[in-house]
């Protein structure tokens, strides 16, 4: 079984971007990323810009991710191989 990926948060905002996701505003540390969906609707997540980011969070990031974007394409970056 794959191990999550420890990540930072500026690393998740990279991945993030190159999915479509745009940073759109910053409060304190936390980034809020949006993107518009095919059929119209906002896509909003928030990632908190930390240089090393708990598991939790990590996987509560990834969990919210995979409303918007499949999870085999997020697995590729955020599970080790």
């Amino acid at each position: 079984m794959p191990k999550l990926r420890r990540l930072s948060g500026p690393e998740i905002i990279s991945v993030l971007a190159r999915l479509g996701f745009v940073v759109s505003s910053q409060t304190g540390s936390h980034v809020k990323l949006k993107r518009t969906g095919h059929d119209g609707t906002r896509q909003i997540l928030t990632v908190p810009k930390h240089a090393e980011l708990d598991t939790g969070t990590i996987r509560a990031i990834f969990r919210q991710a995979s409303v918007y974007i499949p999870e085999n394409e997020l697995k590729l970056y955020f599970f080790t191989k």
